[in-house]
């Protein structure tokens, strides 16, 4: 029976990625964020409990990464796919435009191509999905990072425009050139060679996670001071505190 308790938890992740899913297609991003955190719980735990009733399987493995296919990889490239569509009038296009701005007409409704560039970082998740299961390296850190983080990373921008409605904030995240280079950014750290340190304890030891305790202690003042906006500075701040350690461990 214990066994079953890990690949339930990676079900309830990847039944909260679909309801997240409907909501964000709907443009209800606030609840499909609340499914998404609720799914990378799930996600978190599902691993812990496998390695402490010790019933860690490949089925185990599989599944996990097919359920953050959907929590992980496509809900962060509709929202994605959603931003743009905000930074664009489709209304007031005709489909004569050209370029990325263009317009298409299909039974009645109009496509923007340009927010399809969103989908993107759907296509760099299921890649790095992929190779994460065949990598025998990653097991106390990361190559390039977590589609759990980088999901993070791209739904906290919606919630920054939904609670903290700052005028200067949410002109830059409506800017169409921002999500271009949020999108490229995205696709490429999924996929990088940097390696990222990985928030599993072996111990308890100061010694030992000085890292992970400053990482943890920082996020939580961010968190306090700057809200949803401080979500892609604790990113940011992940990925430099990484490099950092890496350089000094050598």
């Amino acid at each position: 029976m214990m066994r079953f308790i890990p690949n339930g938890l990676t079900l309830l992740n990847l039944l909260c990625g679909c309801i997240a899913v409907l909501f964000v297609v709907n443009d209800n991003f606030v609840t499909g964020a609340f499914f998404v955190f609720l799914g990378i719980f799930f996600d978190f735990f599902d691993g812990f409990a496998a390695r402490k009733l010790n019933v860690q399987s490949d089925l185990g493995i599989q599944l996990d990464s097919l359920a953050d296919m959907v929590t992980s990889g496509l809900v962060p490239g509709l929202v994605m796919y959603k931003l743009f569509e905000l930074t664009l009038d489709v209304s007031s296009f005709n489909s004569s435009l050209e370029g990325w701005d263009t317009v298409i007409v299909w039974n009645g409704l109009k496509y923007s191509i340009l927010p399809v560039l969103g989908l993107s970082i759907t296509l760099a998740s299921a890649y790095r999905l992929a190779k994460f299961n065949i990598d025998t390296e990653q097991q106390s850190f990361f190559k390039g990072l977590p589609t759990p983080a980088n999901t993070l990373l791209i739904i906290s921008l919606p919630l920054i425009l939904e609670f903290q409605n700052n005028d200067a904030i949410n002109s830059i995240i409506l800017n169409k050139w921002f999500l271009i280079g949020l999108t490229i950014f995205s696709c490429w750290i999924l996929n990088s060679k940097i390696k990222l340190f990985a928030l599993k304890f072996k111990n308890y030891s100061f010694k030992y996670n000085a890292t992970r305790y400053i990482f943890i202690i920082l996020c939580l003042v961010l968190l306090v001071i700057l809200q949803f906006a401080a979500i892609p500075v604790i990113i940011l701040l992940y990925i430099a505190m990484s490099v950092l350690d890496t350089i000094t461990s050598k």
